[in-house]
């Protein structure tokens, strides 16, 4: 068993941020807390969809009738169940009634390749396809028995099931991107739902709390979204476009008094730029998924006031979030925002070489708690590279090593850095994009900025930098100017473009597959 080295004040320092242990319902799944919701708030708004509001009696009611339906074609517990279901009532209903048999979801979105689709449903073993299109996904996977989740209404229902749920029991499987080709499955408990949304730090969670569902389901900031409502008996408001419009997203909030909101980094900073009064009355704005622009902090604190926006961070691995910081001014000297401390029943370490950071001293980001996957699945391998022992201050914990870079301010609050991988040669120099992007960024001539690395024909790699201008001065020379007078040489980006806007992923960060791909890339923001 490795054991970290660690100085007196590192230890003292990480002593102090990790002391998040709060109550939470550790012994209970995610089936069993929603449950209790529908029998002591039943009449109360669960989820509303357009112009359909949808009770916790009514939705208890849809979700056993389809876990009937589910147990009839042989889902049992311990099994995965692909969810392909439009943002909808029914949606919440297919996840509800996955979890009521006591299986695991694996949400996908109908509009990725069938090769995609067969390799995740490979690596997960599903036979069970739950969909809202059944009779076009039986044609596309007809070696899978789909179950359509219409015709609900009507059926009378036994009751909750009878089958208690193990809380370290697989509630979902998310799949990331893999560097050599393979998606990474990351399959995440009930515990660690339960910790992400009880007790919060970062957000007012209870009985009185409305969220907007505006992610992917295959997004992990969904799972914040909607068991953050639903396992406290508050509203969940799912979006009811498949792309963000502004006065539509401004609509909504206003019409159903959101109280919480994620927004990713890109998205809020596009927000920023063109219709910040959209976010007028949500109490409490959440962002993150990237390095935020200090540019767009300071417009929003400007406009919001300092006590309603909170910048967030995690890896999937870790369950959607695992630090928060409450933005009440702009860092010193220009410095990055810092990505904050610990959420609640999380532990955050900062280890460079096998020694734990003093504050300072950056060094990677590892995360503990019940917040953390059990592994990737059917990688051990990788698995073990990334879900680590090691033994901190007497005691043993299981780690995830983020491949993200951080110190501790003296405060205790985590500064975000960059990634271990984001590092690159280009013509021999190591360079950070994060360094060229925090330059841009200051641009009073620069709206919104990207920089990454591509190849030019011969293979090799170049910096390439997407500029969306301000106005009229913002010119490919203007930037380059601006960046030779503050960079050395090799740092200028070879390519600098212009852009009505950056696109957008379905997971509302920047597609820089996009970017590298399109002469002039779209400006539509696409979720």
């Amino acid at each position: 068993m490795a054991k970290l080295e660690c100085t007196p004040e590192a230890l003292d320092a990480h002593r102090r941020i990790n002391q998040t242990a709060v109550a939470y319902p550790a012994d209970s799944s995610v089936k069993e807390l929603f449950e209790r919701c529908a029998e002591r708030v039943p009449d109360s708004v669960a989820v509303i969809h357009r112009h359909r509001s949808v009770s916790y009696r009514e939705l208890n009611h849809l979700a056993n009738v389809l876990a009937a339906r589910l147990r009839a074609q042989g889902a049992a517990p311990g099994a995965a169940i692909t969810v392909c279901v439009e943002r909808s009532p029914e949606l919440i209903v297919s996840l509800l009634a996955v979890l009521k048999c006591g299986a695991a979801y694996l949400p996908v979105n109908r509009s990725w390749p069938d090769d995609r689709l067969r390799e995740l449903f490979g690596q997960v073993g599903c036979e069970l396809l739950l969909t809202d299109e059944a009779e076009k996904l039986a044609r596309r996977f007809p070696q899978h028995r789909t179950v359509p989740v219409g015709g609900l209404d009507q059926a009378t229902d036994d009751g909750n099931p009878r089958l208690r749920v193990d809380p370290e029991a697989i509630a979902y499987i998310n799949f990331t991107s893999g560097s050599t080709g393979r998606p990474k499955g990351v399959p995440i408990r009930h515990r660690s739902i339960t910790r992400l949304v009880f007790n919060a730090s970062y957000a007012d969670l209870d009985e009185k709390a409305t969220l907007l569902q505006l992610a992917p389901i295959t997004f992990d900031a969904a799972t914040f979204e909607i068991w953050g409502a639903l396992l406290h008996g508050g509203t969940c408001v799912l979006y009811p476009s498949g792309f963000v419009r502004f006065s539509e997203l401004k609509r909504e909030l206003a019409k159903h008094g959101v109280s919480v909101l994620f927004l990713t980094t890109a998205l809020f900073n596009t927000i920023v730029d063109e219709a910040i009064d959209t976010l007028d009355g949500v109490r409490r704005i959440l962002t993150g998924g990237e390095a935020h622009s200090l540019k767009h902090i300071a417009v929003a604190l400007q406009h919001l006031g300092s006590n309603r926006l909170t910048s967030v961070y995690g890896p999937t691995e870790g369950t959607t979030f695992a630090t928060y910081h409450p933005v009440r001014e702009l860092p010193p000297g220009g410095t990055a925002l810092p990505i904050g401390l610990p959420i609640q029943n999380t532990r955050a370490y900062v280890v460079a070489d096998g020694v734990l950071c003093a504050p300072g001293e950056t060094g990677e980001v590892l995360l503990a708690g019940p917040g953390l996957s059990p592994g990737y699945l059917g990688l051990p391998e990788l698995t073990r590279e990334f879900f680590v022992d090691l033994e901190i201050d007497g005691s043993v914990e299981r780690l995830y090593r983020t491949g993200d870079r951080a110190y501790l301010r003296e405060d205790g609050a985590l500064v975000f850095q960059g990634r271990l991988d984001d590092q690159v040669k280009v013509s021999g120099y190591r360079i950070e994009p994060g360094e060229i992007s925090h330059h841009l960024d200051r641009h009073p001539d620069v709206k919104q900025c990207f920089v990454t690395v591509g190849e030019n024909a011969a293979g090799e790699k170049v910096l390439s930098a997407f500029v969306v201008p301000a106005n009229a001065r913002c010119t490919p020379e203007a930037v380059r100017g601006y960046l030779a007078a503050r960079l050395p040489g090799y740092m200028i980006p070879s390519n600098i473009r212009l852009c009505e806007a950056l696109p957008l992923s379905a997971t509302g960060k920047i597609d820089r597959r996009a970017l590298l791909g399109a002469l002039d890339p779209p400006g539509a923001i696409t979720i």
